[in-house]
């Protein structure tokens, strides 16, 4: 199945927010996802319950010392499979460099463990365009770029959409993306006239699905939960959901 990098140059769009609860919504249709934290921030290890106490515990051991992705595997606290961040991999940039082999380490250890197979992959990236990110998207056959709806936002995924432009020589192919709003206020003039902006410049790029500003989508990972754990009747699990829904009837999942 799909190996998805959630990816976004800018901060504070809900980048992890929405590998959290893309991760939660597959495995509640029993896709049995594996979420990996690329983040030195390790936000997402840490809302699922797997931070890992140690570099060596984190994949940062993988590009280190090549250790095997399979050992560094935890069972979230959501029910499904995380390999963790830490802090070290800030490290990594000064550490390895940008050759060819060092941003194609992730895809070559996922793929050397046929940790996809059968299932998806969800990648969360740190918001900055580096190793790791650079990983993310070496390793993946899809991109799905969270918009949170302010003007700043859509600057930043003009900047994403060239990079990943940029990137096509070197993958040589175009990876299919899809761009989703979040944050999204309903009653506010200026979060349609930023949906109706992409959806002129993106077009069936940008989902239909838009994750709307809710408390309970906020709330949720400072109780260390997904969204469906910690409200499951809400109108933010009833939108990731809905994401989810989409996604598979595009074949954006296969």
């Amino acid at each position: 199945m799909a190996k998805i990098a959630v990816f976004n140059q800018k901060g504070g769009v809900g980048k992890t927010t929405t590998s959290l609860n893309v991760s939660a919504a597959l495995a509640r249709r029993g896709f049995r996802p594996l979420s990996i934290d690329l983040d030195p921030q390790s936000h997402l290890s840490q809302i699922c319950g797997t931070a890992a106490d140690a570099a060596d515990q984190s994949i940062f051991s993988f590009y280190e010392r090549a250790r095997p992705l399979g050992e560094l595997i935890r069972v979230g606290n959501g029910g499904w499979e995380v390999i963790p961040a830490h802090v070290e991999l800030s490290k990594v940039d000064s550490q390895y460099g940008k050759g060819h082999n060092v941003l194609n380490r992730l895809n070559s250890g996922i793929l050397k463990e046929q940790l996809n197979t059968g299932r998806p992959i969800v990648i969360d990236c740190c918001p900055l365009l580096g190793v790791l990110s650079l990983n993310a998207i070496f390793a993946a056959d899809r991109i799905l770029v969270p918009v949170s709806a302010d003007y700043l936002a859509v600057k930043g995924v003009m900047q994403v959409e060239r990079t990943l432009k940029a990137l096509e020589h070197v993958l040589r192919k175009r990876l299919p993306r899809r761009y989703v709003m979040t944050r999204f206020d309903g009653r506010r003039k200026m979060s349609w006239d930023i949906y109706n902006s992409i959806t002129e410049r993106f077009g069936d790029e940008l989902c239909e699905t838009r994750i709307s500003e809710s408390v309970s989508v906020a709330e949720s990972p400072a109780a260390n939960q997904d969204v469906f754990s910690h409200a499951p009747g809400s109108r933010g699990a009833n939108d990731y959901e809905a994401l989810i829904s989409e996604l598979e009837s595009t074949g954006f999942l296969s």
